[in-house]
């Protein structure tokens, strides 16, 4: 017996205003998760059935609701040097190739597109910092951005349990990270000077104008249809720099017109040629 009533038209409302806010799409196999999800936010909420719930996310005042059904029914699954194959080629293929431009001035950007916790572009950070040890006095940054607000903000903390820092090798550990008490680590100042969060939804327009020199948009098309799967990849090539990187999730692949543009270079890693525009 269910605490709530949840009825097929219940789950379709929710379905249908999820993929239209975050464009994420929900089989009708997915109605015990939406349920195991979001009776949490009910009972938060002191409401008493799915049918007032979807009342409020429909409504304009609803805003701050449907972002926290997004939370809640998003994975934030994600770790330090997650996928490492992606970090030793943004090493090889990408800093190093750049490094001496870079020390003459040469701006460099690598985008973190659905950032979570902070682990992808802090790893993106200490990869950096380990090609050019001086990177914050240099024109490097990495753009890191998520929809979720509460991962945005866990992310600016740069505050990870033991289980978390695991993944991170010993001597990266003891350069980028300092107790923090109660079993905690927290990021340093200095690696977190060339990483800046912004809240961003991945299907609505982007505010960037500049290039970049590496994307990561990893494990996150799998939640979209295919439609908005090639949309996306496709948004992605005019903002990589000749040369650039895309670097994507271990069960995607690049789909649609952005296919005839990027080439395949390694595991679940895409490059925009030299010489070649979208």
């Amino acid at each position: 017996m269910t605490a709530f009533k949840f009825t097929d038209g219940d789950f379709r409302q929710i379905s249908r205003i999820l993929n239209s806010e975050a464009g994420i799409y929900l089989s009708e196999a997915k109605a015990p998760f939406v349920y195991s999800r979001l009776t949490k936010r009910l009972r938060a909420l002191g409401m008493e059935s799915f049918h007032d719930y979807c009342a409020l996310i429909a409504s304009d005042s609803g805003e701050t609701e449907r972002y926290q059904m997004i939370a809640a029914l998003t994975t934030n699954v994600t770790r330090f040097f997650r996928e490492e194959h992606h970090f030793a080629d943004l090493r090889r293929h990408v800093l190093e190739r750049l490094a001496p431009a870079a020390r003459t001035g040469r701006r460099i950007r690598v985008w973190s597109a659905a950032c979570s916790s902070g682990q992808e572009p802090y790893s993106i950070a200490m990869t950096i910092f380990s090609v050019l040890p001086e990177a914050e006095s240099l024109n490097i940054r990495v753009l890191a951005t998520d929809i979720d607000s509460y991962m945005i903000e866990a992310a600016i903390a740069g505050e990870y349990g033991e289980d978390a820092v695991e993944s991170v090798p010993g001597d990266m550990r003891r350069k980028w990270f300092s107790p923090a008490g109660e079993g905690l680590w927290k990021i340093s100042e200095r690696l977190g000077s060339i990483v800046a969060f912004r809240k961003l939804n991945l299907v609505r327009p982007w505010p960037m104008k500049g290039k970049f020199d590496a994307i990561f948009c990893r494990n996150v098309a799998i939640y979209f249809e295919e439609k908005t799967q090639q949309e996306i990849w496709r948004r992605f090539v005019p903002l990589l720099n000749p040369g650039g990187a895309l670097y994507i999730g271990h069960s995607e692949r690049v789909t649609g017109p952005a296919a005839s543009v990027l080439v395949s270079d390694g595991v679940t890693t895409y490059r925009l040629p030299e010489g070649v525009g979208p």
